[in-house]
């Protein structure tokens, strides 16, 4: 009887290596706007715009440190399902928003 490996289709998790950059980059970009907030050294607007685009980097670092999404032949139908699940959220998101507002600008105009 020939032993067959298993292991071989199993993909590979992260190193501690890329956990250890992804913990270190996630606290770096909440401490960037938490600083910023506490220190009001910006107006408000800019304020908005360094939390909004820091987390935009944030949860890249995630998606590629901690949920190993990427193109690699093994990664990559975890990148097909994650943006399948991106896509089934905004419509449900942005549909729902649609319509109640719909139903509210019928009510008041009725």
């Amino acid at each position: 009887m020939s032993q067959s490996n298993h292991q071989d289709h199993i993909p590979q998790h992260g190193s501690v290596k890329t956990y250890v950059i992804g913990f270190v980059l996630s606290v770096i970009l909440t401490l960037i706007p938490f600083i910023m907030v506490m220190k009001g050294c910006a107006p408000q607007s800019t304020l908005l715009a360094v939390i909004a685009i820091t987390a935009v980097i944030q949860l890249v670092v995630q998606l590629v440190c901690f949920l190993h999404l990427g193109t690699a032949p093994d990664e990559r139908w975890n990148l097909v399902s994650f943006i399948f699940t991106a896509i089934v959220i905004i419509l449900l998101v942005g549909l729902s928003i649609w319509i109640m507002w719909s139903l509210n600008a019928n009510m008041v105009a009725g």
